[in-house]
């Protein structure tokens, strides 16, 4: 197992951002590095311990899927080896871990697609029959597979802030129309086939979340990760049951601790037991060697 890394300290290039997850560098005019760390945020707040392995396998099942999509949508990977771009003795910081990407203009939305009736969606429609607004048939179960997949779209929150649900009429004031639409059915044509692929291996995609950024042409592209266990609810077909929800391999389990020690939710993060730590990682394993083989 390698060692795990909270934090990149890689000096050959301009550090521009450090997300909850990732760690964002300036290559040239027209290339970025983005190096995915073993930090957890859970609810919006980054935890104090890293998760051994969780970059490596954010970054191996990211770049599984932005290569069986392309053919719905181009994405942000260049081919450029991230070891190429960084010093001699920062190599250990990127390897099997870290992507050279395009530069592009990322859109100020995340677009969030709903397969079944769960999490925020499932509290929701108790309170109003419909999720985000989208009205859905009466009686449906915690965990029911949906109608039909659901666009929902969210703002992007700055790091400590709570994502906010929106329309997809406040989407289109955003971004514009013709381009919300464009995202809409981008993401559901994405997740419909990464869902029907899953199933395959044994795993129901509950719901997702999509980033997409646009070129100087304004061309669109996929961006960011690509159905992983942090943007996404993985779960065993074999153990599905509506009316309950069902054990998950992401980052399901760690929330389902934090909740349990009855923790407000807000920085700062509560100390993690070594055996949460490890039950995460192996969770996070087993969803990439379900989904890659």
């Amino acid at each position: 197992m390698s060692s795990a890394l909270y934090q990149t300290n890689i000096h050959s290039l301009k550090l521009l951002h450090r997300g909850k997850v990732r760690d964002i560098y300036d290559v040239d005019a027209n290339r970025l590095l983005i190096v995915t760390t073993d930090r957890l945020s859970a609810f919006d707040v980054i935890m104090n311990e890293p998760i051994p392995r969780k970059g490596e396998v954010l970054t191996t099942v990211s770049n599984f899927w932005f290569e069986k999509l392309k053919a719905i949508l181009p994405n942000q990977l260049t081919g450029d080896a991230p070891e190429s771009v960084v010093a001699a003795d920062e190599v250990d910081q990127v390897r099997g871990r870290a992507i050279v990407v395009k530069k592009l203009k990322a859109l100020p939305i995340e677009a969030i697609v709903r397969g079944y009736l769960v999490g925020s969606g499932w509290k929701d429609y108790q309170k109003t029959s419909s999720v985000c607004g989208i009205p859905l048939p009466a009686g449906l179960r915690e965990a029911d597979k949906l109608p039909q997949p659901l666009f929902t779209p969210s703002t992007k929150a700055a790091l400590g802030q709570h994502d906010e649900n929106i329309s997809f009429e406040q989407a289109a004031e955003l971004i514009g129309r013709p381009l919300a639409e464009q995202v809409r059915d981008a993401a559901i044509t994405l997740y419909q086939t990464a869902a029907d692929y899953a199933a395959t291996k044994g795993i129901i995609i509950a719901d997702t979340k999509f980033e997409f950024g646009l070129d100087d042409a304004g061309k669109l592209y996929l961006i960011d990760e690509a159905l992983t266990p942090d943007s996404s609810r993985f779960w065993p077909a074999d153990q599905y049951r509506p009316g309950s929800n069902p054990p998950s391999f992401d980052k399901q389990y760690l929330r389902d601790y934090l909740e349990s020690i009855k923790w407000g939710k807000k920085p700062p993060a509560p100390k993690l037991p070594p055996e949460v730590i490890a039950k995460t990682t192996e969770k996070y394993l087993e969803a990439l060697k379900r989904i890659t083989g």
